[in-house]
């Protein structure tokens, strides 16, 4: 049996999210092929750690045995990981950014100890994440900007094994219902969850 962690952070209602619908969905077909695995959903949205935003005022007790040290405790304790986001101004959306600046703590979740100059250690390699994505224009369109490439850079410097990302792309350029769009992407969500 795994240990499933499933991340949603979109600030856009449940029902008309399509990082949030589209996450479910895999988590459902994961499900059907994996009946003994443990899944915990966490809305960032309604979770307080989310809420709050590094600054100088608290940088000396952000990093804190309640907050950064439980979250950091869970995903050693959990086998695999999912994170659905969409984009919001050309980044992920805060809450996410919120709860990723907890977890990136060094000695911790990575580490400069022992390596070449100009490399790290990434301490969370007995993970493997999914991320999911989604964003109002097609792929390639900002070239400065990518929140799935930010996603994976960040949880490759943690060490953990990256699953071949899904995107949803273009979802303002050529708006279709989610439930419709699904439709386009329902193979690619059944073989990547049977490959999880």
């Amino acid at each position: 049996m795994k240990k499933v962690l499933v991340l949603l952070s979109s600030p856009v209602a449940k029902e008309n999210s399509y990082s949030t619908y589209f996450a479910t969905k895999f988590v459902e077909e994961y499900q059907k092929i994996n009946q003994e695995d443990e899944i915990k959903i966490i809305d960032l949205n309604s979770f307080d750690v989310s809420q709050k935003t590094l600054t100088s005022g608290n940088f000396a007790t952000f990093f804190n045995e309640n907050d950064s040290d439980a979250l950091i405790n869970e995903l050693k304790s959990v086998d695999k990981l999912i994170v659905a986001s969409p984009m919001i101004n050309f980044n992920v959306p805060a809450t996410l950014k919120n709860y990723l600046d907890h977890i990136c703590v060094a000695n911790k979740t990575f580490s400069y100890k022992y390596k070449a100059k100009g490399a790290s250690i990434g301490l969370l390699d007995h993970l493997k994440v999914q991320i999911i994505t989604s964003q109002g224009a097609p792929s390639g369109w900002y070239s400065f900007s990518s929140h799935t490439k930010y996603l994976e850079g960040l949880f490759n410097f943690l060490g953990i094994e990256i699953a071949p990302s899904i995107e949803i792309t273009g979802t303002k350029v050529d708006p279709k219902p989610k439930e419709e769009l699904y439709l386009e992407f329902e193979q690619e969500i059944i073989k990547k969850a049977s490959e999880f």
